[in-house]
């Protein structure tokens, strides 16, 4: 019994190790569209880790999740700005004598 228990901790800790060997080189988030795909990475990676529970893994995407949903309405609030600056400019060029 406590043989085979070893031998699952030694199986799940090499499989630890593997992952830790692979990691990702790390890269600059300079847009919206990049920290999306940045969080879609880490999702993946939470689904493919072998040594957590349901609901540890339930809890990691949920707050993954939390901050793509703010990340897209900032993308969304920073486009409607930039359209908005862009009609005002329009307008003040067309009131000009």
């Amino acid at each position: 019994m406590i043989k085979q228990r070893i031998r699952r901790i030694e199986s799940i800790l090499s499989r630890c190790d593997q992952f830790q060997c692979t990691k990702p080189p790390p890269r600059r988030v300079q847009t919206i569209q990049d920290l999306l795909d940045l969080l879609e990475e880490q999702v993946e990676a939470v689904r493919a880790a072998p040594w957590t529970g349901t609901l540890d893994k339930a809890r990691a995407i949920a707050a993954l999740a939390a901050v793509a949903r703010k990340a897209i309405e900032a993308g969304v609030h920073a486009a409607r700005i930039e359209m908005l600056e862009t009609v005002l400019k329009l307008r003040k060029e067309q009131n000009k004598p």
